[in-house]
């Protein structure tokens, strides 16, 4: 992993650690995210906003779709953040194994999460290596768990045996987005036919 003191300061601004889930034609998806954040200040219009690298398989199905489920996560969750975030979906489902039930979008809500936001992609913005969605938040699920899980709690207490892997995985992300870091003209088309 490449650091330095800005990166360091800039890292100060990721949101807590979330789910993602989205569904497309029948394939489910789940991944970690601390790039979350709220979209607006009124209660009358719930909006947050997703930042979803484009290698990622989650952001083709909510690229299609126009839908996910935001989950924030509490700090007994650092095995489902394992088992989320640091293997693709691409090759295996990795919700078989994880409690959950269908929304009112029909996107998966895991069981056990601190809340769960089910949205509707509005807007997006091309960032380079990742899109940017923003979403209507159509309904929201309180969960348990009295604590969020952030970025920080989570590289402080994370098992030793994973340390190595996730420093792997954080390095191919980092070349992953200089070499795919050119803004493209690209506008969301709206939902995919099914």
């Amino acid at each position: 992993m490449l650091t330095d003191e800005s990166y360091e300061l800039i890292r100060q601004l990721a949101s807590p650690v979330v789910a993602i889930t989205t569904l497309w034609r029948g394939r489910t998806n789940g991944m970690i995210s601390d790039s979350a954040m709220r979209a607006s200040i009124s209660p009358r219009v719930p909006r947050v906003s997703v930042y979803i690298h484009k290698w990622h398989f989650s952001h083709d199905l909510i690229w299609q779709s126009g839908q996910f489920v935001m989950h924030l996560l509490h700090r007994g969750q650092m095995d489902l953040v394992h088992r989320l975030g640091f293997v693709s979906g691409r090759d295996q489902d990795k919700l078989q194994s994880i409690p959950h039930h269908k929304g009112v979008l029909g996107v998966p809500i895991l069981d056990d999460c601190y809340a769960a936001f089910e949205c509707r992609v509005i807007n997006t913005m091309d960032a380079g290596h990742a899109t940017h969605y923003l979403g209507d938040v159509v309904a929201s699920h309180r969960g348990r768990g009295t604590e969020l899980l952030t970025p920080e709690f989570f590289r402080a207490n994370m098992p030793e045996a994973w340390r190595e892997e996730w420093q792997r995985n954080y390095r191919a992300a980092q070349d992953d987005l200089e070499r795919h870091s050119a803004i493209q003209d690209r506008r969301w088309p709206g939902v995919s036919p099914s």
